[in-house]
């Protein structure tokens, strides 16, 4: 049975460039394990790839919501869960790749048993919408699951679209569905009703001065690309504040303070490099604590070659 390969590590540690050589030789696909890159529009300061960087490698959970709505870990794992049986149909790798700790894990060890999908009754569904609205189907889910409701844009037609299915296929809220999963099992652990087999990589610079380099480096080069500019199309949207998940993700904030001439130009620089280091700094704890974990050095000359050295025994 084909494993399914889990790359994390901390923030610019060079989980994308490794996943895509991974990807090359492996024939294989990139599912994106972070909950910034699901943003439509936030493309500079998350350090989505560029279509040059995926060199013709399929990503996916790329750009899937808009910065106003929210995305969690129980919506990843539904989306993840139906990608990684999707690539594997198809003959190609699975490579999940991200620094969201909180979603590896959740993927792993929450098993919460969510119905499979109806194909008939979504395509009802989706018939409907087009139809009658989209608000109006979301009016329909805010009725039968408010919970679910609040977390989902009536604009996102395909977690309006599961919810209203789960709802209608069961007689009970998604919500509630979730509620009802055991709990989490330790990071790193997978649980047995998991369907595939797992591999779980990490890639990190040993020298903590290493990371916090790389990190400045690359939040300077933001700033260069235009990531000022980015930032500053939300902000005028005029539906956003900083009270949205999006707008609270690292670097995001600090510019939007200085575009709300809250803070100087260089006090953003000095607290979006802070905030970043914290977030690294968060990632490395979760993984100090990661079983089943097999890590190797960011820097090392021989990387790609050493991982697939590592995979060999897994395949």
């Amino acid at each position: 049975m084909t494993p399914i390969i889990c790359l994390m590590g901390p923030t610019a540690s060079g989980k994308t460039g490794l996943a895509v050589e991974l990807a090359k030789r492996l024939d294989g696909e990139v599912v994106s394990v972070d909950s910034a890159l699901v943003y439509r529009g936030m493309d500079i300061g998350t350090a989505k790839p560029t279509a040059e960087e995926q060199q013709g490698i399929p990503h996916h959970l790329l750009d899937i919501i808009d910065p106003i709505e929210s995305y969690s870990v129980s919506a990843f794992r539904d989306d993840a869960m139906a990608l990684i049986a999707d690539i594997i149909a198809r003959g190609k790798q699975p490579i999940l790749a991200g620094g969201t700790m909180l979603y590896f894990r959740g993927l792993l060890s929450d098993m919460a048993e969510l119905p499979a999908a109806q194909p008939e009754l979504r395509a009802r569904l989706e018939a409907r919408g087009e139809h009658e609205g989209w608000a109006v189907l979301h009016a329909e889910l805010a009725r039968l699951d408010p919970e679910a409701a609040a977390g989902v844009h009536p604009n996102n037609r395909q977690r309006v679209v599961r919810a209203l299915e789960v709802c209608l296929s069961t007689g009970r809220p998604m919500s509630a569905l979730w509620r009802d999963k055991t709990p989490m099992l330790p990071a790193g652990e997978v649980a047995p009703e998991f369907p595939w087999p797992v591999v779980q990589l990490a890639v990190r610079p040993e020298e903590r001065a290493v990371l916090h380099g790389r990190i400045e480096q690359r939040f300077d080069l933001m700033l260069a690309q235009g990531f000022e500019q980015e930032v500053r199309a939300l902000f005028e949207r005029g539906d956003l504040d900083v009270n949205h998940t999006s707008i609270r993700c690292v670097g995001y904030r600090q510019m939007w303070e200085y575009i709300a001439q809250n803070i100087s130009w260089d006090d953003m620089r000095a607290q979006g490099l802070a905030a970043t280091r914290q977030l690294a700094k968060r990632q490395l704890t979760w993984l100090r604590g990661w079983r089943n974990l097999t890590s190797f050095d960011t820097l090392s000359p021989n990387l790609t070659t050493d991982v697939l050295k590592c995979l060999e025994k897994h395949f």
